[in-house]
C-alpha cells in the first residue's frame, strides 16, 4: 500500500510539474518571449551539465519534452516543425563540421566520432522553438543577427567548455569559426522563420499560441 501512495505522490508530482510548465510557457503575449527564454535556458543547462556528467541522456529528454509541449500548444505545429527539423540539420552538419576539423571535442561517450553529439541536436531543436517566441524582434532587424550570432555563439560555447560539456582542441581557431559560422546562421534561421511561424496570431481567433492555450 505505501509502495501505491509512493507511485500515486510521484505521478501528482510529474503532473503537477508538466502542468506548471505549461501554464508557465503559456503565459500572456507579453510575457511569452520570457517564459520561453527561461525555460529555454534550463533545456540549455539540463544538456550542458548532463553530457559534462556523463548523462546527456537527461539533457536530451527534457528538451525533447520541452519541443513536444511548444509544438502541442502552437497554433500551427507544422509550421513550427517544419522549421525545427531544418534548423536541426542545418546545426547538425554545422557541428559536424567543427568536430571532423578537429576544433571541437566533446567527451561524451556516446558520441559516434566525426559527428556532433546528440544533445547539442537537441539544443538546435530547443533554440529553433525559441525563435518565434523570444526572439521575433529579430525579424525586423536582420542587420543586427549576424553581429548577435557571432557574438553569442562563441560565448555559448566558452560557457560549455567551463562546465566541462565541449573541449577547445584548437582554441582561437575554434572560436574564430564559431563566430563567422554563427554570424551566419542566425540570420539564415531568422529567414527560414519568416517562412516557417507557428506562433503568430492565428486570424481566426486572435489569440498568440492558439489552441493549445486552454489545455490546462
Amino acid at each position: 500500500m505505501a509502495a501505491s501512495i509512493a507511485g500515486s505522490s510521484s505521478r501528482f508530482g510529474a503532473s503537477a510539474g508538466i502542468r506548471g510548465i505549461l501554464r508557465f510557457m503559456g503565459s500572456s503575449s507579453r510575457w511569452m518571449p520570457s517564459a520561453y527564454f527561461v525555460v529555454g535556458q534550463a533545456g540549455w543547462f539540463a544538456c550542458v551539465i548532463g553530457a559534462a556528467r556523463g548523462a546527456a541522456w537527461v539533457g536530451v529528454a527534457f528538451a525533447i519534452a520541452l519541443i513536444a509541449l511548444h509544438l502541442w500548444r502552437v497554433d500551427r505545429a507544422l509550421q513550427e516543425a517544419k522549421l525545427i527539423v531544418t534548423v536541426v540539420i542545418l546545426g547538425g552538419l554545422w557541428e559536424s563540421t567543427l568536430v571532423s576539423a578537429g576544433l571541437l571535442a566533446y567527451p561524451d561517450s556516446t558520441q559516434i566520432p566525426g559527428i556532433a553529439p546528440v544533445w547539442l541536436l537537441a539544443l538546435w531543436g530547443l533554440f529553433a522553438a525559441q525563435i518565434n517566441t523570444t526572439y521575433p524582434w529579430l525579424k525586423k532587424r536582420l542587420w543586427l543577427a549576424p553581429l548577435l550570432g557571432a557574438i553569442a555563439g562563441p560565448l555559448s560555447f566558452h560557457a560549455g567548455a567551463v562546465l566541462g560539456a565541449v573541449h577547445f582542441v584548437r582554441p582561437w581557431p575554434a572560436r574564430a569559426a564559431l563566430a563567422g559560422g554563427w554570424a551566419v546562421l542566425l540570420p539564415l534561421v531568422i529567414l527560414l522563420s519568416r517562412r516557417w511561424d507557428g506562433v503568430q496570431p492565428n486570424p481566426r481567433s486572435g489569440s498568440v499560441l492558439g489552441h493549445g492555450s486552454t489545455r490546462m
